[in-house]
């Protein structure tokens, strides 16, 4: 589930960054809040793709041992029979609240550092 999740990370990442940057500029101050806004947009997407399979994965990791016969399976059943789908995105509040700050700073720093590569080595 991390290959769709990743995927639209960055994929959303890039067309934020896009959109913004050809809108407002692409130096400066703009440019910064920018990325900020494209970053946190693309940690939200992840983790729109991304809960289900965490939820998942936790409840599984937490439950008794032999709880679980079939692994993932069973605990998907088990969670659609009795909580319905909704279950899939429990504590999506927290998470998304987390996230925007979280990968808005995560893609500062990427952007600083492909600046300072650049800087550092421009020909490679």
């Amino acid at each position: 589930m991390h290959v769709p999740a990743s995927g639209l990370y960055y994929l959303t990442y890039e067309f934020v960054k896009e959109k913004v940057g050809t809108r407002f500029g692409s130096d400066g101050w703009m440019a910064l809040m920018g990325t900020i806004f494209a970053g946190g947009m693309a940690g939200i997407a992840n983790w729109a793709i991304g809960m289900p399979a965490d939820v998942l994965k936790s409840r599984l990791q937490t439950a008794p041992e032999g709880t679980y016969k079939n692994g993932i399976r069973d605990v998907f059943a088990e969670l659609m029979k009795r909580e319905g789908p909704l279950a899939l995105y429990k504590g999506v509040t927290p998470v998304m609240l987390r996230a925007f700050p979280a990968n808005a700073a995560c893609f500062i720093g990427f952007e600083a550092c492909m600046k300072f590569l650049n800087y550092v080595a421009p020909s490679i």
